[in-house]
Formats: C-alpha cells, sequence, structure tokens
C-alpha cells in the first residue's frame, strides 16, 4: 500500500485537510492505477517554532516580520 505523508505547519481546517487528503489520493491513484482504497495518506502538523529554515524557526521569522 502506498502511504503519502504530508508534514505542515500547524493550522490548517479540517475541510482543508480532508481536500489535501483526497485530492493526492486521486492523484496518486489517476497516475499508478493503485485503487483508492489502498492509499495511505497521514497529514502532520507541526508548531511554528519546531519547523526551521536556514537555523531559524518559522517562529522566529514570524517576530522579526512583525518588528
Amino acid at each position: 500500500m502506498p502511504f503519502i505523508n504530508v508534514k505542515q505547519l500547524a493550522g490548517r481546517t479540517e475541510e482543508q485537510k480532508a481536500e489535501i487528503a483526497r485530492e493526492l489520493t486521486e492523484a496518486y491513484a489517476r497516475i499508478t492505477g493503485v485503487k483508492p482504497e489502498n492509499i495511505w495518506v497521514a497529514i502532520e502538523e507541526l508548531p511554528r517554532e519546531n519547523w526551521a529554515i536556514g537555523g531559524t524557526t518559522i517562529a522566529e521569522r514570524d517576530r522579526r516580520a512583525q518588528g
């Protein structure tokens, strides 16, 4: 079974996450021919202080941008 793991910053709605799972499943099924019921999707949400780019957390970048 294919397993798609999405890591993203927290803050998306339940509806958005459902749409992400649906769209990824449909695309994978269309491209590979795998039945949708055999495709697993996990969405992991990380807080802004747990994600860094270039050694700086997103939370810190947010604080800098605000002023």
